[in-house]
């Protein structure tokens, strides 16, 4: 690892340190460094995490760093979209992808099994780094998207879904609170 990525490595790390955010590291052959960290920090009443899993990644000779964020749906949802007439679910991903592209982000979503991720990329600077700022702006950019994603979904939904179906879901984890840290 050159200077400059070893520069903007460590400087990634501190970032996330700082905050109270970092998690673990990600190990890729084709990456010169990846962290996962989960925003924004904090626990619930429970103690459970309300940020979401999130990941930073630079990969090798690219002098960028992207930061990504993935959904699974939950069956309840699963459930409902499938359940719905008039071709809503299409309209549900539809209506993703333009959120997705008015907010300039790059994203991949996957249909048939009810996933999608969303990412943005940050290009360095000329002396290897970025700016805090910019690195949690790109950071909220992906959150912000992320809980607006799940706000239309719950719009989608609505009426639908009672909160016991969670808590009966095989798949469930947390809380069936589906704020904007869920």
């Amino acid at each position: 690892m050159s200077d400059k990525e070893s520069k903007i490595k460590n400087l990634v790390q501190e970032y996330l340190l700082d905050e109270g955010l970092l998690r673990e590291k990600i190990s890729d052959s084709k990456l010169d460094f990846g962290f996962q960290f989960i925003f924004p920090p904090g626990n619930d009443p429970a103690g459970r995490p309300i940020g979401r899993r999130m990941v930073v990644i630079k990969p090798k000779n690219k002098s960028l760093i992207i930061f990504s964020l993935g959904t699974q749906m939950a069956k309840p949802h699963v459930d409902t979209l499938n359940s719905l007439k008039e071709n809503r679910k299409m309209q549900f991903f539809w209506d993703l992808r333009k959120f997705f592209l008015i907010k300039d982000l790059f994203y991949r979503i996957d249909i048939n099994n009810h996933r999608y991720e969303i990412s943005d990329q940050i290009f360095l600077k000329n002396d290897g780094t970025v700016s805090k700022n910019s690195f949690f702006k790109s950071i909220r950019r992906v959150f912000d998207s992320a809980a607006y994603s799940n706000i239309l979904l719950g719009e989608y939904c609505s009426g639908k879904i009672k909160p016991d179906d969670f808590t009966k879901a095989k798949d469930f984890v947390g809380g069936s609170d589906f704020s904007l840290y869920s």
